[in-house]
Order: C-alpha cells, then structure tokens, then sequence
C-alpha cells in the first residue's frame, strides 16, 4: 500500500491525512507537540496550551468553501463540529432589505459559514482523524530533513531528529508558517526559488467571551459577523461554537495610541465603541472567558516549494504553501480545500505526473487569494498610515472601484451575491469583478441618482470613517474616503491637511467615539514612543527558515 508521511498534525496536517487515507494511502502524521488532553469538549480550550500555534488563541471562521468541503468530503466532521455547538449561519439573512433580486436562487444554499473556534475545529478533525484504521499519529516527533533519490530529484521519506529514517514516496509538509520545506532543502543542497511575499501590516488583539443566554444580542452585519474594517483600524465579532464568540481589533504596528489593547480595560473600551459590537459587551449579556492575546500578522506569502517545487513527492499544504492576512479568514478553509484537492490530484495521476500537477493545482487554488491579500494590504497599510502618521494617500489602482461594489451591493442582490462569493472564498475577485460587465453593473448601480439604502445612507465622517472589505480590494483605493480639495488650489481657505481632514477646525468633524472611549479607559501603562514605520514593498526573496 502506498505511504504518506505528514509532517505537522494541526488544521492542515489531520485535513491531509483524512483526505490521503480517504483515497487508500497508508498515512503517518508526524507531530512535535503533546496530544491534546482527553474530556469533555467543553473543558479542553483552557487546558490545551498550544505554543507550537499561538494563533489557536485568536478568532477564526469557517467560511463557504470550508464549509463546502466539508459537506461533501468530511460530512463527519461537519456534523460533529454542529453537535458541538457550532452554529451554521445562512448569510442571504443580511442581503439588505432594499435589494433587487432578493427570492432565492439557485447557488444560495453554499452562502452560509460556520461559527467555530479553531480549538474546536481541530478536536474534532483529531478525533476523526485517529480513529482512522489507515492512520498512525505519532507525537513528540520532529523533522530534521529530508531523505532523496540518489539523484536529488525525489523525496524518499523523512530524517527524524532521533535519527530515524522513515520511508514514504509522498511527503506532506504541513509545519504551517514556519514552511520546514525550504530548510529541509537547502540543507540537502537542493535550490530553491523565492518565495513571493509582501507584508501583512497588521497587529492583533483578541478576547473571548461566552453569551449568558442563547439568543444573539445584535445583528450580524456580515451575515457571520459584526462589525467592519474601518479607517484605521479593524473591529470585527465572530459568534462561535459553544455559545462563545471572539472579538479581534486589528491595528498598525506603530500606532502608540493603540498600544494599550493589549490590557483588558482598554481592549473593552474600544471594543465597545466600534459600531455593531456595543450590544454583545453589556454586563448582563456575555462575560469574558480569556485574556486579550496579541499577535503580530505574518507576511503574505505563496511559497515556491508549492507552486514551483524543486523536488518529486514533496507537497506543502496550509499555511506551508500561502499565508495570507488573517484579517480575511481565508486560512483554515483554503488549507481544507487543499488537502482534499492534493489527495484528488495523486489518485487521478501517474507518479511521474503528480508533482507537477499537484503545483499547478496549488497555483490555481492560492495565487488569487495571495495577490489579493497583497493588493489589499498595500492599499490598507497606506490608507490607516495616511490617518495615523499623517502620510500621504496612496496612488489609485485600475479596476473596479471597492466604494462602487459596496454601494452596489447594497441594492443590487447579484452584485451582493457577487461579493458574497468572494468574501466566503467560493469565487476570486476577477471571477466576479474582473470584466467589464461585473464593473459596469456595480458602478451603474452605485452612481449618483441611484435608488436604494447606498444612495440614502448619510456619508461616513471623522478620522475613522467604515472602510468596507471588498472583493477586488486593493485594484482601487475607495473614492471619497477623503473630502476633496475645495475650489481655490493648494492655497485655498480651506485645503485639507495631510489626512484629508478640513483645515478649519469648525470644519472637522466629532473625534470618533473609539478615541475617546481609550482616553476614558484606565492606562496601566505609558504608551511605548511612536517609531518610525518602516517602508512596504513587495518583495521576491525567499523567507528564512
């Protein structure tokens, strides 16, 4: 029988070993942490600590295409996850009343997500994946290297680092960020290309908390959550499983008025004063269940170990083969999709063939989702710089606008639909917005004299206007997030400053409510001294191991 070996056993790792096993390899999952502890599902986020995966602590969501894989590869695993508490959300709930086409068409039954901590998404798929009769998971055991052909041309198996040779034709690396591919492979003397990456800019802060009744204390303005992505920074509610949901603020690195989230007291006053979260932070409604976790946002990046691999028989999944913000949410779905697509790519083709259909099938799958993570986060760096440090604005890109798709989606149920699809990871944004006629009907119904909530919603105002999430996101920078500059030049009455507010400050509207709420929170601490930002660019050199 043919014999996998997967190197790492968090969301990735046991996806690909359920899917490898699923069509009839022999699967050995390698795995240098401790087992989780056994129990009642309940009692096991406290108890098992995770410092291999310090983003375990931090919220997650399972969107569309996670939780259509699951539905027709894994429906065990699905419906353990519902049994647990996690809740399944229809999002054609939040097309928005005033919509055009809002009977339900074919397609909306896969526009829903799951509401699930990934502690809890990755008990089940262990639990599923172990009692496996294919599978052997094999804990406290960690890779030193590889073992290849004479040649160098094809992986033989793994080196442990107690020295023992194991031997497989298909090696799975799922290490997650830290991609041990390329390390395995430079110390094998095997080149590697470099990867693409480009920064993720952001830093986050998340908290837990449990309802103290079943019934969700204020709409869900996503469909799976609350919130937005605002002018600064980001504050966004996801439900869990379990009556359980997380709060994630994301900030710049560098932004020393927001140094303090970290400290409870002031992560509450700010959380309170994003719009859509105040509702669920009332006393008599939640209570937290964990401290404030910080993290800071890895680099985007697609790794050329899968999309142009070196060796035969080395395939990384996951985070191993794209790291994309996890602002987006993207990641665990991506990584399940993978697996079951990298198993299906082995069995449909002959040895000689499958690495290199394995790679064009990453390619296809990753590449779209790691150039929009890049375009956006460019665009957003630049944006909450120009709020934050008093830069300038970055350039406008080409394409559809990311204001025109928002308005549209507000009263245009196709173009909702649309932006659904790319949001929830079932369509890339040049499926949906990349041809003339996606762009055309979004700014047809998105310009001025059009009808519907997005032509009678007031314009956001202040330093921390909403700044939607779109699909082409980063194509364009939105227009209008800044007033224009008034008739009379640069040398005008009333030119805006550097951050696009009026020079008269009668003019300026109210500080919004989050910077006041910090200044009332109590300060534990003296803000670190602002530091310079370094300067973004899109790089082309391999990471470091």
């Amino acid at each position: 029988m043919a014999k996998a070996l997967v190197v790492g056993g968090s969301v990735a790792g046991l996806a690909s070993a359920l899917a490898l096993a699923g069509s009839g390899r022999q699967v050995v999952v390698l795995e240098r942490s401790a087992p989780p502890p056994r129990g009642a599902m309940a009692d096991l986020h406290s108890r098992w600590q995770r410092p291999t995966v310090p983003q375990a602590q931090h919220s997650h969501t399972l969107t569309s295409l996670g939780v259509r894989t699951l539905r027709t590869r894994a429906p065990e695993v699905l419906e353990r996850l519902l049994a647990a508490g996690a809740p399944l959300f229809d999002l054609t709930r939040a097309l928005p009343q005033g919509a055009t086409d809002r009977a339900r068409e074919v397609g909306d039954d896969i526009l829903v997500a799951l509401g699930c901590r990934r502690t809890t998404l990755e008990l089940v798929l262990y639990r599923v994946v172990e009692a496996l009769p294919r599978v052997e998971i094999r804990h406290g055991t960690t890779v030193r290297g590889l073992r290849l052909s004479a040649d160098r041309q094809s992986v033989r198996g793994v080196v442990t680092t107690d020295g023992a040779h194991l031997s497989a034709d298909v090696v799975v690396d799922a290490t997650g960020r830290r991609a041990a591919a390329r390390g395995w492979l430079t110390d094998a003397g095997v080149p590697v290309a470099g990867d693409l990456t480009s920064p993720g800019g952001l830093r986050g802060f998340t908290r837990f908390y449990r309802l103290r009744s079943s019934s969700l204390p204020g709409p869900l303005n996503r469909g799976h959550a609350a919130g937005d992505i605002f002018g600064h920074y980001a504050g966004v509610l996801h439900p869990g499983d379990a009556g359980t949901f997380a709060i994630a603020l994301g900030t710049l690195p560098g932004d020393t008025e927001l140094d303090r989230l970290r400290h409870s007291g002031s992560f509450t006053a700010v959380a309170r004063a994003t719009p859509g979260l105040t509702a669920w932070l009332d006393d008599a409604v939640s209570a937290p269940i964990s401290a404030v976790h910080a993290i800071g946002s890895p680099a985007n990046a697609l790794r050329a170990t899968a999309v142009r691999p070196p060796v035969a028989g080395l395939f990384p999944v996951g985070d191993a083969a794209c790291v994309t913000n996890p602002l987006y949410g993207r990641g665990m779905s991506l990584a399940l999709a993978q697996a079951f697509g990298l198993a299906d790519t082995l069995a449909a083709h002959p040895a000689g063939q499958r690495t290199e259909a394995a790679a064009e099938f990453a390619e296809v799958l990753l590449q779209p989702w790691y150039e929009h993570a890049s375009s956006a986060d460019r665009e957003r760096i630049g944006r909450w710089s120009a709020v934050v440090h008093g830069r300038p604005l970055p350039p406008a890109y080409a394409g559809c606008p990311d204001t025109s798709i928002r308005a549209a989606a507000a009263q245009d149920g196709a173009v909702w639909r649309g932006l659904m699809r790319v949001l929830m990871g079932l369509s890339t944004p040049d499926e949906v917005f990349g041809d003339e006629k996606g762009c055309l009907r979004a700014d047809a119904a998105a310009r001025p004299g059009a009808t519907g909530p997005a032509a009678t919603r007031p314009p956001a105002e202040g330093r921390n206007p909403p700044r939607p999430l779109s699909g082409r996101l980063g194509r364009s920078r939105a227009r209008g997030a800044h007033p224009p500059q008034p008739p009379g030049g640069r040398g005008g009455p009333g030119r805006p400053d550097r951050a696009g507010r009026p020079a008269d400050p009668a003019l300026r509207p109210e500080p919004d409510r989050r910077h006041r709420a910090l200044r009332r929170a109590p300060r534990r601490c003296r803000p670190r001294p602002s530091r310079p930002t370094p300067r973004f660019r899109r790089t082309d050199r391999g990471d470091s191991r």
